[in-house]
């Protein structure tokens, strides 16, 4: 068995500090104002879209574990009639058979139900939560870069208007210009693709989702009607 070993005092207190930091920083990036309004729609869009994703996946989730329930529970029901139709060789025993015969036909369906939805819908989810955290992510690293960007411009002005260290600062407001500008030129291009790609995934996920799904809901459909007959004795 592998021993994982938990992280001592130290290493909390360290992780404590780094994560009030980081939060610290956050309220300072999430205030200021992007200079470019693709960035501010898709900074506000992504707070939104991550958020509903989140909660999708976790009602795509209890979905999909209430079809498995309900298979397990048509499963324990057959199993059931199924020793009861085993008892003996009468009418009502024949009709436990049959009748189990169909919970365990249902069962199957009701089975594989929760399987397309977990694969096509609960994983996709949890892909794009995934990845909608990730373009947050980006859309962080370069409002830092901004905010970088925007300090170095006022302390070229102070030094400026001290006449003191200004080649140095002069130097570093030119590297957080290129490196924001660099950020944003990479950012943008991995958003606008983010967009296509998951558009496409959705599409194709939920059109192949619905047409299992009804796929089934006919499977089931012809279970039942045969079950009657039999149980009618039409066939």
């Amino acid at each position: 068995q592998l021993s994982v070993r938990g992280k001592n005092k130290k290493e909390k207190l360290e992780d404590f500090f780094k994560n009030m930091v980081k939060s610290a920083d956050g309220v300072i990036v999430s205030g200021v104002k992007d200079v470019d309004d693709f960035f501010e729609h898709e900074r506000t869009f992504l707070v939104e879209y991550h958020n509903r994703v989140k909660d999708a996946s976790a009602k795509s989730d209890k979905m999909t574990r209430s079809h498995k329930n309900v298979a397990d529970d048509y499963n324990r029901i057959g199993s059931s009639l199924y020793a009861l139709g085993t008892q003996d060789s009468t009418d009502i025993c024949k009709f436990f058979l049959k009748v189990s015969e169909l919970f365990d036909k249902t069962r199957k369906i009701e089975a594989r139900v929760s399987a397309d939805e977990d694969l096509k819908l609960s994983d996709l989810l949890k892909y794009y939560l995934r990845e909608s955290q990730a373009a947050k992510d980006l859309l962080y690293r370069r409002s830092r870069s901004l905010v970088d960007y925007e300090n170095a411009n006022k302390a070229l002005d102070k030094a400026r208007a001290k006449n003191k260290d200004v080649l140095q600062a002069e130097t570093t407001q030119q590297i957080c210009c290129q490196k924001f500008e660099k950020i944003s030129e990479s950012a943008k291009q991995e958003l606008i693709d983010f967009k296509t790609r998951r558009v496409a995934a959705f599409r194709k996920n939920l059109v192949e989702l619905a047409e299992l799904e009804l796929k089934h809901a006919k499977g089931n459909l012809q279970l039942l009607q045969s079950c009657l007959a039999v149980l009618n004795g039409d066939t």
